[in-house]
Order: C-alpha cells, then sequence, then structure tokens
C-alpha cells in the first residue's frame, strides 16, 4: 500500500514562504500527482496538480505564487513532489496534502501550515 508522508510546514508570517514535500513509497512515473489543503471547518480543495510530463494547473488565488514540481525519474524506488508557497496569506492557513490527482491513495497525515503574524 503506498504511504504518503507530508513535510516542511510550520509557522510563517504573512508574505513568508515555506517549501512542502511530500514523499510517497513507491514510484510516482507516469502518475499524475497534487496538493490539497484543508482549513478549519471547510472542505479539502485542490491547490496544485502536476502531470506526468510536469504540466501544471493551479488553484486560481495561487497562481503566480505556488509551484509545484516533482522527481520524475523513472526508475526511483521512492516519488517526491514539491510545493513551493511564496507570499502566504492567512487565510492559506491549513492542512496541506499530497496525493495522486487520478486516483486518491489513502490520505497521509499533512503538514500543517500556519500563516499568522
Amino acid at each position: 500500500q503506498v504511504q504518503l508522508v507530508e513535510s516542511g510546514g510550520g509557522l510563517v508570517q504573512p508574505g513568508g514562504s515555506l517549501r512542502l514535500s511530500c514523499t510517497i513509497s513507491g514510484t510516482i512515473f507516469g502518475i499524475n500527482m497534487a496538493w490539497y489543503r484543508q482549513a478549519p471547518g471547510k472542505q479539502r480543495e485542490l491547490v496544485a496538480r502536476i502531470t506526468t510530463g510536469s504540466s501544471t494547473n493551479d488553484l486560481d488565488s495561487v497562481k503566480g505564487r505556488f509551484t509545484i514540481s516533482r522527481d520524475n525519474v523513472k526508475d526511483n524506488v521512492k516519488g517526491a513532489v514539491y510545493l513551493q508557497m511564496d507570499s502566504l496569506k492567512p487565510e492559506e492557513t491549513a492542512v496541506y496534502y499530497c496525493n495522486n490527482y487520478t486516483s486518491s491513495w489513502s490520505w497521509g497525515q499533512g503538514t500543517q501550515v500556519t500563516v499568522s503574524s
């Protein structure tokens, strides 16, 4: 069973940056991946996705500030996906998760991002 481990979250001031990492216990070669977030009291939402060819698509509100990327080596035993987040806003406080965009695996624990002064 594929396991997802997200890391890199923390407390950051508005306007600050964080780089999130997601390690997947298996290759992600040929798999479209995505980052999601869930704020308190809200549904989980898609933040950004990246195809096998590294084409990306982002939530409108994060365009130009967030960058999703991936390791794309075919023979990697473990896969990795990243989310560089710049100019963070308080309303982006949430738990951030990564997952298979096309067919979700079991969710990991996520990583908490808190944007506050």
